[in-house]
């Protein structure tokens, strides 16, 4: 079966609806689509357990969601992991970033550019008041003392992009308190 083009000179979220699925994770970002491979078991673990630990703290009104597309505009990013306030539209393909208080990211290696770059001015442009990114391999940056994963905890500033907040290593906790209260050792996300 072959690709489909899209219906303009750029890729919207609607084009999505008419590619097969096929195994991938297709994306819309700034009009282009991203085509990535299917994640390794080290971040699909990770995912579970965050949401797991999520799921325990969420205030009333809030759930968590794995791999559902954000919508925004014509674009259709989808994190790994989000928490929106309802009512969510069960049935519609994504949810409206008005509806996401926070979108996290866990990078691998076919993911840091969009996940360290792209998506978070997205997301921030869209008003999204928190995002996490998650690092579970070694990373430029990186401190000698860090143990991995380590967690990146950035909330929304005045000027609409993200601002740092936390920055946690593996055997550390902390108590995040946007967009809620929830304490995390990113070393119990891990096997």
């Amino acid at each position: 079966m072959a690709m489909p083009v899209p219906r303009s000179d750029h890729w919207t979220a609607a084009d999505l609806d008419h590619i097969p699925e096929d195994g991938l994770r297709y994306e819309v970002l700034n009009g282009q689509l991203v085509v990535n491979a299917a994640p390794k078991p080290r971040h699909q673990w990770l995912i579970k357990w965050l949401v797991r630990a999520l799921d325990d703290v969420l205030p009333p009104g809030h759930v968590v969601l794995e791999g559902v597309g954000v919508l925004i505009g014509d674009d259709e990013p989808i994190p790994d992991l989000m928490v929106a306030t309802g009512p969510i539209d069960w049935d519609s393909r994504g949810v409206p970033a008005e509806q996401v208080k926070l979108v996290v990211e866990v990078v691998s290696k076919s993911t840091t550019l969009q996940d360290r770059m792209v998506k978070p001015v997205l997301y921030a442009a869209a008003g999204i008041s928190n995002y996490w990114r998650v690092e579970i391999n070694p990373f430029k940056g990186q401190l000698p003392d860090e143990t991995s994963p380590v967690l990146f905890a950035h909330a929304l500033g005045a000027d609409d992009t993200y601002e740092p907040t936390h920055r946690v290593a593996a055997g550390d906790a902390v108590t995040l308190r946007s967009p809620f209260e929830f304490t995390v050792d990113p070393a119990s996300l891990m096997p």
